[in-house]
């Protein structure tokens, strides 16, 4: 018979934050979808009556997490993660296609998302892999295993087209982090997506030759500076004569391509002289870094090209700035920034919005949420949704701090950075700061599947802290 400590409550701030949070969202829900010519409330068409349909039934979820003991959650994560899997195969299979996405099923007027419960699931999984006796970062095992966790489902929604959605996985590493990850992990990550986005805005050639001066001058400070001049060259003299055989071929060669030969005999040589004289230990990092950096150069065109869809494609080139597009890709941002700009210090007032009213900024009551709030509650209510997701962010990692159990420790960090990621991206979105990937902002955006995957997601945590004195396994 499980035991249950009913001296202990649930912790009634995230509560409290959650029920704020909901209920904003759905006045900014209700004003998204106002219509002062025909004010009627229980409308069963509006998006506004059906939200507060999804909320009624968040409700009994809470209600059902509550009563259930906290081991169940332990025990069945795997097979949560399971059932979550053969949910996204099966929606690539027989699912709805919306706005360029196969990721829906759909029975009759209801439709489900399953990515968005495969987050809690995975984030179950997860803190049941990484909370086992004996895990450790230092096996590479336990590491490809916790990696596999989050590349699979990833991958299946990648396949479904939802690459906001599937983005969302990559913040794990924040988790991995904490619980004894490397931080060479994390640098290196940051020096691939700065790698990856200069790709999108200069010339191959440049970067690597970037790349690679960058590298020879961090090895000339750390020393064995005789080595590396040898080695520079060496690898001078392979570049000259690559680049005559390139003139004198007539071969359509890009640059970057004559550059490599050069690179490989200054890495090679400096392998070796790693090996035999141990110059310096680093050597082999410094290098790994600079190969996998070319690669990624190399690799970064193929996967924008082949991989983006044209629209996703235009809407980083707008963000970039190196494509003007106000009609199309950029029109939602643009009708963002114009309906949040209006709003002024206090807003125009709640169901003032013009903007809002007239319907000129497409997806308003999902994704384009934010603006709402922007345009009728002004630089005040922007700010108070900010503050109000950074006390539940801080909330959470307070008290996943205070956990006994590491599974409960690793679900809780893994909640809170599902929650940041949604929060710091569609919010950067609506403001243009980051590229529109179409992924909700938690209890504001009009969806029963995202309003009852972040209940889900939030209430398990407030359900293992209820036992947070107990090690759960």
């Amino acid at each position: 018979m499980p035991s249950r400590n009913y001296n202990k409550s649930i912790d009634w701030i995230t509560v409290g934050l959650y029920s704020l949070l909901v209920l904003f969202g759905w006045l900014n829900i209700y004003a998204a979808n106002f219509n002062p010519e025909n004010p009627v409330f229980f409308d069963t068409n509006k998006e506004y009556f059906k939200q507060l349909v999804w909320i009624g039934f968040s409700l009994v979820f809470v209600g059902m997490i509550i009563i259930t003991d906290s081991k169940f959650y332990v025990e069945f994560s795997y097979i949560f993660y399971g059932i979550t899997i053969l949910l996204l195969i099966v929606v690539l299979l027989f699912g709805k296609e919306i706005n360029g996405a196969k990721s829906w099923f759909e029975i009759g007027p209801i439709r489900f998302q399953p990515a968005e419960l495969s987050k809690m699931a995975t984030n179950l999984a997860v803190a049941r892999a990484l909370s086992r006796y004996g895990f450790s970062f230092k096996k590479f095992s336990d590491l490809l295993k916790a990696g596999a966790i989050i590349l699979f489902p990833m991958l299946l929604i990648l396949l479904q087209n939802d690459t906001g959605s599937a983005l969302v996985y990559t913040v794990f590493i924040i988790v991995f982090y904490r619980e004894g990850l490397t931080g060479y992990i994390l640098t290196f990550g940051f020096i691939a997506a700065i790698v990856a986005i200069l790709t999108l805005m200069m010339p191959n050639a440049t970067i690597i030759g970037l790349i690679m001066m960058s590298i020879i001058a961090i090895l000339y400070f750390k020393g064995a500076r005789t080595e590396l001049i040898k080695a520079i060259i060496g690898g001078g003299v392979v570049l000259a004569l690559s680049y005559a055989a390139y003139i004198y071929s007539g071969l359509s060669l890009e640059l970057e391509y004559v550059l490599i030969p050069a690179i490989l005999i200054v890495s090679v040589y400096l392998l070796y002289t790693t090996i035999s004289k141990r110059i310096n230990k680093f050597v082999p990092t410094y290098l790994l870094i600079l190969w996998s950096a070319i690669i990624l150069t190399l690799s970064a065109d193929y996967f924008f090209e082949d991989v983006l869809s044209h629209y996703q494609r235009t809407r980083i080139n707008v963000l970039l700035g190196l494509e003007q597009d106000p009609l199309g890709a950029g029109y939602n941002v643009n009708q963002s920034k114009i309906a949040i700009g209006s709003g002024g210090i206090g807003g125009k007032g709640y169901l003032q919005g013009t903007q809002t009213k007239f319907n000129f900024v497409p997806e308003q009551s999902t994704d384009f949420i934010y603006c709402t709030v922007g345009e009728e509650w002004g630089f005040i209510g922007s700010t108070a949704v900010v503050l109000l997701f950074l006390a539940l962010l801080l909330r959470l990692i307070f008290l996943a701090e205070k956990q006994h159990s590491a599974f409960s420790r690793v679900y809780g960090y893994g909640v809170a950075a599902i929650f940041f990621f949604h929060f710091a991206i569609n919010i950067g979105m609506t403001i243009g700061l980051a590229p529109v990937i179409g992924i909700p902002l938690p209890f504001f955006s009009y969806g029963g599947s995202s309003l009852w995957g972040f209940t889900l997601l939030l209430f398990v945590f407030l359900k293992l802290d209820i036992n947070r004195n107990e090690l759960i396994r």
